[in-house]
């Protein structure tokens, strides 16, 4: 009897979720349903919370350990730029899709919502927009703060510094490469045991919000949510068009062989969650380790297709709802903000929101807004995610064969 893989205990978990999740909807008091809710989502905290317990020392050590290999400065300097030119027409056409799409289809024009009471309070942060900000999010005071808070882009740049820094010193470099190459082998090791809760953490995280909602959502935003999801297999397929441009056909073999790592990022809402099995795929795959350890952590803090394409959908939608009419250099405008304010943000549930709702205020745009779509976030941010990995999978790929490094398996 063949043995059940990891993607099908993960199918098998969802289907689960959703069968148990909607048994509980319809035959459960409202108590009931907030107390299984509650108790079951405890599930998928403690997997993303075993995740991230990886992820900070995953990405130092990887990071460092590649970017040592690398050699020297040049090569990091080379490779770096063709990974940020990547994510950098990646992030711009992954907004510019969606202004295109929302454009046409003017989901939110019907609703012709009256304009909030200028003193009227949502719960959602703003996004600070300073530059001062920006720089003290990206440049560490302090490694283990970094690394406490899981702040992906700050571990990035100390292991930069630190990885050159190693490279340079020559013979006794090479044991601190060595001890952190070991690093990484435990920390994947470990990994390797954390997924074996990722079927559980999926039902969990399935149930839990069929149990609240119940298919009515589904309903209710049909149009919205059908339109997103079919913007999102649009995207993946002109990205997955783009990357075939480098490395050809594979590009299907690419996909099919990180498709544990996109199911998990779509059951639990978080590309973070996919993160160190992506690493272990990507080189399986072919993409050397030095360029997988880079490439991946930059991806994963300046390369989040999904979330962009949302962040349009989301900031024209509640514009149109309020009657706003953006002429289309403003709405160009709107797209630049949200590009530089959304690097950095981590790949982690509904971190999006947060970046919309400073963009919004500086448009004039009322923040109230976003409580729209407060109620299908989750289901928004299920493809968001996924789209995440596909795009930082596709880019690690890429970047590889530009540096003639990637393998035929």
């Amino acid at each position: 009897m063949k043995k059940i893989s990891l993607t099908g205990w993960i199918l098998i978990a969802m289907i689960a979720g959703i069968i148990i999740g909607l048994l509980i909807h319809y035959n459960a008091s409202k108590e009931t349903v907030e107390t299984f809710s509650s108790g079951i989502s405890l599930f998928t905290d403690i997997f993303l919370r075993l995740i991230k317990m990886i992820i900070a020392p995953l990405v130092f050590s990887t990071l460092v350990v590649g970017i040592a290999k690398l050699g020297d400065i040049k090569a990091v300097g080379r490779i770096g730029g063709k990974t940020l030119l990547w994510f950098i027409g990646a992030s711009l056409l992954s907004l510019v899709f969606g202004l295109i799409i929302m454009n046409i289809l003017k989901l939110g024009q019907n609703l012709n919502l009256p304009l909030p009471a200028s003193n009227a309070k949502i719960s959602i942060e703003q996004s600070s927009l300073s530059f001062k900000n920006f720089v003290e999010h990206v440049v560490p005071a302090s490694l283990m703060q970094a690394m406490a808070s899981n702040e992906i882009l700050q571990i990035v740049v100390f292991s930069v510094f630190f990885g050159i820094a190693t490279a340079a010193i020559g013979e006794q470099g090479k044991i601190v490469i060595k001890a952190l190459d070991a690093v990484a082998q435990v920390v994947l090791k470990m990994t390797g045991y954390v997924m074996n809760f990722a079927p559980i953490a999926t039902f969990a995280a399935i149930a839990a919000i069929l149990s609240i909602k119940g298919p009515e959502i589904l309903f209710t935003y049909g149009k919205f949510i059908i339109s997103f999801y079919a913007s999102i297999l649009c995207l993946w397929i002109i990205l997955m068009l783009i990357a075939s441009l480098f490395i050809g056909k594979r590009v299907i073999n690419l996909v099919g062989s990180v498709k544990e790592a996109i199911l998990l990022a779509f059951s639990t809402s978080s590309s973070e969650s996919a993160f160190p099995g992506l690493i272990v795929k990507l080189e399986e795959f072919g993409c050397p380790n030095k360029i997988v350890s880079f490439v991946l952590p930059l991806g994963y803090s300046f390369n989040l297709d999904g979330s962009m394409l949302y962040m349009t959908f989301a900031s024209l939608f509640i514009a149109q709802a309020y009657g706003i009419q953006m002429p289309l250099m403003q709405q160009i405008s709107m797209l630049l903000v949200l590009m530089l304010t959304s690097k950095g943000i981590a790949g982690v549930p509904r971190a999006a929101l947060v970046v919309i709702a400073g963009t919004l205020s500086m448009f004039n745009i009322p923040q109230q807004g976003l409580l729209l779509l407060l109620g299908i976030d989750q289901i928004l941010d299920m493809a968001r995610s996924a789209t995440n990995v596909v795009g930082n999978s596709l880019a690690t790929a890429v970047v590889s064969k530009m540096e003639n490094a990637l393998v035929d398996n």
